[in-house]
């Protein structure tokens, strides 16, 4: 490739050459949703952020393991060592077992991501289902110095790490700030110091799931289970671990920590984030109450939305920014992703009608060329999306005949259009389609023009006005040109 691929490490700050540590594999870690409730915008963008880099990876011919896991049952609060399993107080609430909630909410968000076009990971390991390999990873941090055991519960000692190595080098926090920041709270007397974060919970009477360990019948603490199954189904090294910003502090954090202690060296050579979707500036989260669910915005039924909006709208919008840069919700922005997606599947539409001539008078070289550049340049989704729209813009010039195409320049043309719009970025046209991907229904709709075509050939035109006028009331635009009619829905 002429442009290697760069992406940003959080870790050194700065954009460095993509080099696996085992060509052409790539080990891929994300961290998963906890599946407690439905899924929202805010689940939408690491999914889609970490598809464009699956999908851009295999492309370039890597043989990518890509681990995305699901945080189930049986865990802290996700920013303290305290507070009851999420899934757990659902479970009581609604008088069900936890694993029916983890079921039901993990089916919906298999189909929400379906419906964005996400490819499913290689593998998808669940939490509670791996206590085996996060017990024994605390037992090697103990084993290490590196943890200690408190009235049943294990601690990892910040400090005593610290000395050694240095705690912080993701988020670029400084342990001394910290300690001196960090006050007493309570439920902290187990602990040497407050940085310290619990590696197990002995559980209390109340708590559901639990596991027998060496000691305490207890629960892992959250920050195991990425550690854990990120090394047993990538290694002691892979190559990229993914998420959301939010978790740089303390999950990422504490998850270099433990790696470190548990082997001397770390796990993970590039970390990467896709920044927040925020609304009225906040970020969009259940903790804040401000989300809104990817349903919701399928369906429209939401006080903040003024219409539905189609999954392939929410993935184009996502992908209108670059995954480093905040995105914040608004109808308008949506709307013109709308718009937007509409005129490049539009384009798409005609590639294959397009007449050819002995020479060109569009310029296409550029497509390929500098989609490539800006997807080697840390994923520059909205560079790509900017050359697509030069290349739809040429492809309606040759269309409305005010510019011309040889047959080979079109070839390339529909080739790399294609290939970055729907192979790379991950789009498809949910219109001619129909939601499900049937053919058949734009068969259908073409059919109905055929035999408008032929009534207008024979005149008769109060058939032909009929069919017009009834797929308008439906929804659909017809156009008439001089080859025939063109329809969208």
């Amino acid at each position: 490739m002429e442009h290697p691929l760069h992406i940003y490490n959080t870790l050194s700050r700065k954009k460095e050459q993509f080099i696996p540590y085992n060509e052409p594999h790539v080990g891929l870690y994300v961290c998963g949703p906890t599946v407690y409730g439905d899924a929202h915008l805010g689940h939408a963008r690491p999914a889609i952020t970490f598809d464009l880099l699956f999908r851009y990876l295999q492309h370039l011919g890597y043989k990518v393991r890509y681990v995305r896991n699901i945080t189930d049952v049986g865990h802290l609060e996700h920013d303290a060592d305290e507070g009851e399993d999420k899934i757990a107080k659902k479970a009581r609430l609604e008088q069900l077992e936890p694993m029916e909630v983890v079921q039901y909410y993990l089916l919906r968000y298999h189909h929400a991501m379906d419906r964005l076009n996400v490819l499913p990971p290689s593998i998808e390991p669940m939490a509670s289902g791996h206590i085996i390999e996060q017990i024994a990873l605390v037992q090697r941090i103990l084993d290490a110095g590196y943890a200690y055991v408190s009235e049943g519960s294990v601690y990892f000692d910040v400090e005593k790490y610290n000395k050694d190595y240095k705690y912080g080098v993701l988020s670029g926090r400084n342990i001394e700030d910290m300690m001196n920041n960090t006050r007493e709270l309570d439920g902290q007397s187990e602990k040497r110091n407050g940085l310290d974060f619990a590696l197990w919970k002995k559980a209390q009477p109340e708590h559901i799931m639990r596991w027998p360990s060496p000691w305490s019948e207890g629960f892992p603490g959250w920050h195991c289970e990425c550690t854990a199954m990120g090394n047993k189904y990538l290694g002691n090294h892979f190559d990229i671990h993914g998420g959301g910003m939010d978790l740089v502090f303390p999950h990422h954090e504490c998850e270099i920590a433990q790696a470190v202690a548990s082997q001397g060296e770390p796990m993970v050579h590039y970390w990467m984030h896709n920044n927040m979707i925020t609304i009225n500036g906040q970020k969009m989260g259940k903790s804040l109450g401000n989300f809104i669910t990817l349903d919701e915005f399928f369906t429209g039924e939401h006080a903040a939305l003024v219409q539905a909006y189609s999954p392939m709208t929410i993935r184009f919008f996502i992908l209108g920014a670059h995954y480093r840069g905040t995105v914040d919700f608004s109808n308008e922005a949506l709307q013109a992703s709308e718009k937007g997606l509409e005129r490049l599947l539009d384009a798409a539409a005609l590639l294959d009608n397009l007449k050819t001539s002995a020479q060109s008078t569009v310029e296409i070289s550029d497509l390929r060329s500098k989609s490539y550049e800006a997807l080697n340049d840390d994923l520059n989704s909205p560079m790509v999306i900017a050359q697509l729209f030069e290349a739809a813009r040429a492809i309606n010039s040759v269309h409305n005949g005010q510019a011309s195409i040889t047959q080979a320049d079109l070839d390339e043309l529909s080739t790399a259009y294609r290939l970055f719009l729907f192979d790379i970025l991950g789009l498809k046209d949910e219109r001619a389609a129909g939601s499900e991907g049937n053919e058949a229904f734009g068969k259908a709709i073409d059919l109905l023009l055929n035999i408008r075509a032929e009534a207008k050939s024979k005149k008769d035109w109060a058939t032909s006005d009929k069919i017009r006028d009834e797929l308008t009331a439906i929804g659909f635009t017809i156009k008439d040109t001089k080859d025939g009619a063109e329809w969208k829905l």
